[in-house]
């Protein structure tokens, strides 16, 4: 069964398509009067159909309704700039269209006056312009309240960014060729006006109607207002009614790791934090779509309500673990204790990225340091620039060779480089990815160093160090400067083979790990006992003199390693 929300977009959807057919309808006014008559063939075929009209009115009704109860659910009245926008802008959509709606779809139904743009032109620019006035202002707050409404849904899509401009493009185009439309129109009425026989047909009472039966229009509108004036009070005594009572029946605490409030038994975990001016990520607004307001609960979580389907789902596409919950759609009975798995400052960025290891679990992990050999004498005697384009040059080289080799470059060490392999991979084929981007990183200096022969005393040189073993991976940092990274014993031991190149006189050494998962035999490689820094043990590791030479090498495995 669909949730709410999805009933409210899916009757969004409905909406916004016959406003956007509406307006190119309107657009046709740029050509002619008759070309808008033309074009409003094509919308009758599908709005007045027997189907048509039931999914068009049953979709006006179920998301006014659900408006206001959207209204009425949200604990706080404390909205974003584009949120305060899109709701104030949708309140006051049925009370600027009622009058359009009974002049034009309710006059069929009741008495069968089938209006085309002539009539209604003939009345937006003659009988009444302070219709007119208000039929234009209507049109460009039902669009931007549409478009809004699109905004929020696709924003958390991955192919938004690449389409944004182009769906701003056309929401701007489309509302400025529909209201020049009905300019156009509007001036080609007014000189029509002044035919008496174009008068005698449009202005008749069989096309715009009768004394009798304008006025029982004129009585649907204002019951119609009365009625909408009503609801949108009943919802706003609903809410005070609500606050009331959640103040009777009292509050719970909610524990942070830092501090710990208390909010009305019944409020959502964001809201409890957003009302007490807690900083809590909600990339969605608190819609329950992006995941970025989750939580991890500490206290028992048998005594929270069970996840709705809306939310179960969510939680499944991050494939959350037990105890995680998103705090806008968990409204604890209970005195609750938790902490906020992303930043307060997260973006849509984080929405996307689903999976447990962006906060925090254990991987095997193949590391890779990269160190640019003799960066400070290289410093002496040239100009801060030239110093920084070249180790630009440098970690772009390197940055491109691990990509190619299917590996991430993680972290930039001031002239070094901290590159991941094998995350998404086993273990060998990570292995076999580092020693690929090791030839890979020789050969792109190589050529950085003919290209900057003209610029260099001497070659770039660089050190190579090579290690796997089980990491912890996670966002690690502060608010908004955490990144994606790895820590542990593994990472710790990975920068002491890069050390050792410099000391065996090498560009590449990895550890006896790397080596045997590679698939290498016992005796391709030169062999060391290494004493790696924070270990009573010492490790076996081998050398390499020239990285290149990683690649002839590694394809006369390849058979073996197969």
């Amino acid at each position: 069964m669909p949730s709410l929300r999805q009933t409210r977009l899916a009757t969004g959807l409905v909406l916004f398509t016959y406003v956007t057919l509406h307006f190119a309808n309107h657009a046709l006014g740029n050509i002619s009067v008759e070309a808008m008559e033309d074009g409003v063939v094509i919308q009758k075929l599908i709005w007045r159909s027997p189907p048509g009209t039931a999914i068009l009115y049953l979709s006006l009704l179920t998301h006014m309704s659900l408006g206001f109860w959207a209204l009425f659910a949200r604990r706080r009245l404390r909205w974003t700039r584009l949120e305060a926008t899109q709701l104030a802008l949708g309140l006051s959509i049925p009370f600027l269209l009622a009058d359009h709606l009974i002049g034009s779809r309710l006059s069929f139904s009741l008495f069968g006056l089938d209006k085309g743009y002539a009539e209604e032109l003939l009345k937006f620019w003659v009988r009444s312009p302070v219709s007119g006035a208000l039929q234009a202002a209507a049109l460009l707050i039902v669009w931007i309240h549409g478009c809004l409404g699109i905004h929020f849904w696709l924003r958390l899509k991955p192919f938004y960014p690449r389409v944004a401009d182009l769906l701003l493009s056309i929401a701007v185009l489309l509302p400025a060729l529909a209201l020049l439309g009905f300019y156009q129109g509007g001036k080609q009425t007014l000189k029509s006006v002044q035919d008496p026989a174009w008068l005698a047909v449009h202005a008749s009472a069989e096309r715009i109607g009768t004394e009798a039966q304008n006025a029982v229009l004129v009585d649907d509108r204002t019951g119609t207002l009365v009625v909408l004036a009503a609801a949108l009070a009943a919802t706003l005594l609903a809410r005070s009614f609500r606050r009331w009572r959640e103040h009777r029946v009292g509050s719970i605490s909610l524990t942070y790791p830092d501090r710990t409030i208390r909010a009305p038994r019944g409020f959502s975990v964001l809201e409890a934090s957003l009302i007490n001016n807690i900083p809590h990520a909600h990339v969605c607004g608190g819609r329950g779509r992006c995941s970025t307001c989750r939580v991890r609960v500490l206290s028992d979580i048998s005594a929270l309500p069970a996840p709705s389907a809306e939310e179960q789902a969510v939680l499944e596409r991050v494939h959350a673990e037990p105890g995680v919950r998103l705090a806008c759609q968990l409204r604890p009975t209970a005195d609750i204790a938790f902490v906020p798995m992303l930043s307060p400052h997260a973006t849509t960025v984080d929405a996307y990225r689903t999976g447990s290891a962006y906060s925090g679990v254990e991987r095997y992990v193949v590391i890779m340091f990269v160190d640019m050999r003799g960066s400070s004498r290289m410093a002496e005697g040239r100009l801060p620039f030239d110093t920084v384009f070249v180790i630009n040059q440098f970690l772009n080289a390197v940055s491109g060779a691990v990509l190619s080799a299917g590996g991430e470059p993680n972290q930039i060490l001031g002239d070094g480089l901290l590159a991941l392999f094998g995350m998404g991979a086993r273990p060998e084929a990570g292995c076999r990815q580092a020693i690929v981007a090791c030839a890979a990183i020789a050969a792109r200096v190589e050529t950085l160093n003919s290209a900057l022969a003209y610029a260099l005393l001497e070659p770039i040189r660089f050190g190579i160090g090579i290690h796997a073993g089980i990491t912890i991976a996670g966002n690690i940092g502060y608010e908004r400067h955490a990144q994606f990274t790895v820590i542990g014993d593994a990472v710790n031991v990975a920068a002491r083979p890069e050390e050792m190149t410099k000391a065996f006189g090498c560009e590449v050494v990895m550890s006896e790990e790397v080596y045997e998962r590679a698939g290498f035999g016992p005796d391709d490689l030169p062999a060391h006992d290494v004493d790696p820094r924070g270990r009573d043990a010492r490790m076996k590791a081998r050398s390499v003199a020239r990285a290149a030479d990683l690649a002839a090498l590694l394809d006369a495995q390849t058979p073996a390693a197969s």
